[in-house]
């Protein structure tokens, strides 16, 4: 199966708002074998609607599209629908029942005209029950096509998706399985990871594609394997990450595409029963952020100081003013009483901070651009690296939080082990 997914928005074409939705729905899609092929954002112009509907009529399996079921005369989803379809809106009586109930029982408002029609539906429509909120789902065929409208607010898409569309597809449809694994490696560049994996990946059956996911400080190793036979795609793929594991086990650290290195090194830090904090300068947060994004963060993370100024490191984490005045705050020394200070003042096992010059300038007889010093402290030792992450800025950032959470995964992991 086919499918392609259309927002509609003249907020998303002028980058008002990032479209999230597009990305949630693939995935979903996928989970269950349905390869999306396009995604496309377009104009909330009845006309562009139309022509798009017309263009991918009977070229995919299901259109699903997000935007424009709101109750304001610029939501005009539902009366293109009908002008596609030759169909006319009626009144449905469960949804007006909900919007009802939640407008004047959660809302403690009386219902208005605009209210009452987020219950017109397409009278050929098949309505999808939103839950959640009030603009109710619509699907309809044509055809060979089915098309799919949802609300563009995301967590009624999202539930639509989960509990209608998604059963509904599977029910109907026989599908092909999607086996997906993704591989999380650190510390290494795309092409040295590719140089060192290229006979493995020389070798690997037609039916497993390999692609590779670039971020800064990071490569995922994605395969993918279509077939009809799940166990044996399954199967197949696991060897094949067996043979990998030995190739370049040095550099991975997961094998799910929502474990990144902070997933992964909080659960650690639960398993050991240890803490961790951070002082950053250089990072802004970047790295306490990132912890923090994590469910259960506020088991091992006890804080951060942002300590972005020479008077915050003096200050607040009790850097000698002499030390900066000698080595200057780019400096393994300042980084290092950096992570000794938040050490002590936050009772952690383990701390890490971060200085250096991220840019895009650089004074006279300062470190260049890119310079970065990270340290980490840990209940048994002290560990101070330099690096230099050239430029644009946020690449330097970027690769200094990855690079220092990566330290700590792997001296969590030594001391496990000693």
């Amino acid at each position: 199966m086919k499918a392609t997914i259309v927002t509609i928005g003249d907020e998303i074409l002028i980058g008002q708002i990032v479209d999230t939705n597009s990305g949630y729905i693939a995935k979903a899609l996928d989970k269950i074998g349905v390869e999306t092929v396009e995604m496309l954002s377009i104009s909330d112009k009845k006309q562009h609607i139309l022509n798009t509907f017309t263009q991918l009529q009977n070229k995919v399996d299901l259109v699903l599209i997000t935007g424009g079921l709101g109750p304001t005369k610029d939501d005009i989803t539902k009366h293109t629908f009908c002008e596609y379809f030759d169909d006319a809106l009626v009144s449905n009586p469960e949804v007006l029942a909900h919007v009802t109930q939640m407008i004047e029982g959660f809302y403690k408002r009386p219902i208005t005209q605009l209210n009452r029609d987020q219950a017109l539906v397409p009278s050929k429509c098949e309505v999808l029950f939103n839950k959640v909120g009030t603009a109710p789902g619509m699907w309809m065929k044509k055809e060979n096509t089915v098309y799919i409208s949802l609300p563009g607010v995301p967590y009624e898409m999202k539930y639509l998706v989960e509990n209608e569309i998604i059963p509904k597809v599977v029910k109907e449809y026989k599908r092909p399985y999607i086996v997906h694994k993704t591989i999380l490696t650190y510390g290494q560049g795309e092409s040295m990871v590719a140089e060192r994996i290229e006979s493995w990946e020389n070798s690997l059956p037609e039916f497993i594609k390999l692609a590779y996911l670039p971020s800064p400080g990071r490569v995922r190793l994605r395969l993918t394997a279509r077939g009809e036979d799940e166990d044996i795609l399954k199967n197949a793929i696991d060897e094949n990450v067996v043979f990998l594991t030995k190739i370049i086990g040095d550099i991975i650290v997961g094998f799910d595409e929502d474990e990144t290195i902070e997933v992964i090194v909080g659960r650690l830090l639960i398993q050991k029963g240890k803490t961790v904090s951070t002082a950053e300068s250089c990072t802004g947060g970047k790295i306490a952020q990132m912890l923090t994004a994590a469910a259960g963060a506020s088991g091992y993370f006890r804080g951060s100081v942002v300590s972005y100024s020479e008077e915050a490191k003096i200050e607040l984490l009790g850097v000698d003013a002499d030390l900066i005045k000698k080595y200057g705050v780019v400096s393994a020394e300042v980084a290092l009483a950096m992570a000794k200070g938040i050490q002590k003042t936050l009772k952690t096992d383990y701390a890490i901070s971060t200085t250096g010059n991220a840019g895009p300038t650089t004074e006279p007889g300062k470190a260049e651009v890119g310079t970065v010093f990270i340290a980490l402290v840990t209940p048994n030792e002290a560990i101070v690296e330099e690096f230099n992450f050239g430029q644009p800025r946020e690449k330097v950032i970027d690769r200094t939080a990855n690079k220092a959470l990566e330290i700590l995964q792997k001296e969590i992991l030594k001391n496990a082990s000693n």
